[in-house]
């Protein structure tokens, strides 16, 4: 494995493991320098950090995925742009279907519907609204390049692809933290995976996956908004009664 991808792992790997140091940081630098209340940064601490520290891990990412791509011999050849964009473009109704699939089979044996991974993120969101900025383009950025072009790149190299993808597939799954939906977000990453190798370009599987968490954040919120607006109407309807 090159050096810039090792690099690449070790930064994401430290961006995730760094909440334990950043979250109080900023914590008291809320309280202590721009005189917060305790609760204020409690409730934004957390939401905070994931901002600083995803943006500040796809700005060492880059450079060094950039290096890292200068005269590499690559088993997946790229595809024309042309036929890259269509594909791209297909991808991401193949993410939908792959997502679909992954729910039907789950709720054949018996998985609950409701996703702690999104409620977790829609939480956060409501909390700090950059958040959705990390969930919808620069979480997929970075997990495109470390779970489809090093670790599915590295394994297709020398195993095939049904091996490579299952096995980058999973661990794009387990790193959701959602066991619960292991199935839906393995079959997700199965689809990434074929995109990148059909077109070895990995700016495909980025679209679909960049499109399909921006359309999927956005629903929920528009749910979500829609459900607040009838408890406020209810509340308003049973005001109205009582006063």
């Amino acid at each position: 494995m090159k050096k810039e991808y090792i690099y690449i792992l070790i930064t994401y790997i430290v961006m995730q493991l760094s909440g334990i140091i950043g979250i109080p940081v900023v914590a008291a630098l809320g309280i202590y320098v721009f005189h917060e209340s305790k609760a204020q940064m409690a409730h934004i601490a957390l939401p905070s950090w994931i901002v600083i520290s995803f943006i500040a891990a796809l700005i060492i990412i880059l450079p060094l995925y950039k290096k890292s791509i200068r005269n590499q011999e690559e088993r997946i050849s790229p595809m024309p742009i042309g036929q890259s964009l269509l594909w791209a473009v297909g991808g991401i109704f193949m993410a939908f279907a792959a997502q679909y699939a992954g729910a039907i089979i789950e709720h054949l044996i018996g998985v609950n519907a409701a996703s702690e991974n999104t409620d977790r993120i829609l939480a956060l969101i409501e909390s700090l609204p950059l958040v959705v900025i990390v969930s919808s383009i620069v979480g997929p950025i970075l997990e495109e390049i470390v779970f489809r072009k090093i670790i599915f790149g590295s394994l297709y190299k020398k195993f095939s692809f049904n091996i490579s993808a299952t096995i980058s597939s999973l661990l794009f799954a387990l790193a959701h933290q959602d066991i619960t939906h292991l199935i839906v977000y393995t079959l997700m990453g199965f689809t990434f995976a074929y995109l990148y190798r059909k077109t070895g370009r990995i700016i495909v599987s980025t679209i679909a996956h960049v499109v399909m968490n921006t359309v999927v954040v956005l629903i929920q919120l528009s749910l979500t908004g829609q459900m607040h607006d009838q408890i406020k109407s209810v509340q308003g309807i049973i005001g109205g009664f009582f006063s």
